[in-house]
């Protein structure tokens, strides 16, 4: 089953994706886990190229998502939005990260009703 925009219509475009991505993470412990499996993620791909060893590509997925999924598992209680918009949700990931390291992600939770 698709996830849906609060009007329960699914979601046909990166924008709405983008607000409920956010709302999808509206707990900090929830971003900390995702902010640290996006850096694992990175550096272990980093290592992959580096190294030549290309079983470190696999390991990269899991040191990425394995926090994220047990953050929405266990702190979120929620559902992955992997599950369903899987490369709208990669995007999201990094532009999340992004956004934090730039200093606006309360802004970006803020347009998505999230308040700390």
């Amino acid at each position: 089953m698709a996830e849906t925009t609060g009007t329960n219509r699914p979601i046909e475009s990166y924008a709405d994706f983008w607000l409920y991505y956010l709302q999808e993470h509206a707990k900090p412990a929830t971003r900390r886990l995702h902010f640290l499996g996006t850096g694992l993620a990175l550096a272990t791909l980093s290592a992959a190229i580096v190294s030549g060893r290309a079983w470190l590509g696999g390991a990269a997925l899991l040191a990425g998502y394995g926090p994220a999924w047990v953050a929405h598992f266990f702190i979120e209680k929620n559902r992955p939005a992997t599950f369903t918009y899987p490369f709208w949700s990669l995007i999201s990931d990094f532009r999340m990260a992004f956004t934090w390291l730039t200093g606006h992600l309360d802004e970006e939770l803020a347009k998505a009703g999230v308040h700390r």
